[in-house]
């Protein structure tokens, strides 16, 4: 990560915290060219720099339901 990594660490974990399917529809939103709240105020190569780390974050579901690590998913 670059850029002002610390504010881009706040900026992810803020959106992480939202959950898993709020992650998911922020990086559909970003991939679309949409401009997210949480990320209006980063230049655009921090905004490519926060996509890069949610999908990242994501790859641990492999494409699955956001329901892995729940109690019968």
């Amino acid at each position: 990560m670059r850029a002002d990594s610390e504010q881009l660490s706040e900026c992810i974990e803020t959106i992480c915290q939202c959950g898993c399917n709020a992650v998911l529809a922020t990086i559909e939103a970003m991939e679309s060219g949409q401009i997210v709240p949480q990320v209006e105020l980063l230049n655009e190569e921090e905004r490519s720099i926060v996509l890069d780390e949610l999908k990242a974050i994501m790859a641990v579901y492999d494409g699955k339901s956001c329901e892995i690590g729940k109690a019968g998913a």
